[in-house]
């Protein structure tokens, strides 16, 4: 996936136009690891972890962070939402991975 081409009002914002998918955002499963307290997450009730990294973040600026939290929380593919930070969100939902990162960028795109 070029992702430049995809999402060219995000890569208009980014210092880095070389950045790879995993420099802009992660979405890993959520599951339940007894050695460690990472997440603030339930596996049961928040299936995927989503971390905004820096590039995005700098490129929406604080208030579209804010307008992009809310406009995740009420996106309808997510059962749970729940934003730990600014930049860290639990979600629930049966979208793959693949698809979260999408919806995800997309929404990136439409704000930024």
């Amino acid at each position: 996936m070029n992702l430049e081409e995809k999402y060219p009002k995000l890569f208009e914002k980014l210092e880095d136009k070389e950045v790879e998918l995993r420099h802009l955002l992660n979405v890993d499963e959520n599951y339940e690891d007894f050695d460690s307290e990472e997440y603030e997450f339930d596996f049961e009730e928040y299936n995927y972890v989503i971390y905004i990294a820096e590039p995005v973040q700098q490129a929406l600026g604080e208030a579209k962070m804010d307008e992009f939290m809310v406009k995740l929380h009420d996106n309808d593919a997510f059962v749970n939402f729940l934003a730990t930070e600014r930049d860290l969100y639990g979600v629930k939902s049966t979208l793959s991975q693949e698809e979260i990162t999408k919806l995800v960028l997309d929404q990136v795109e439409e704000i930024v």
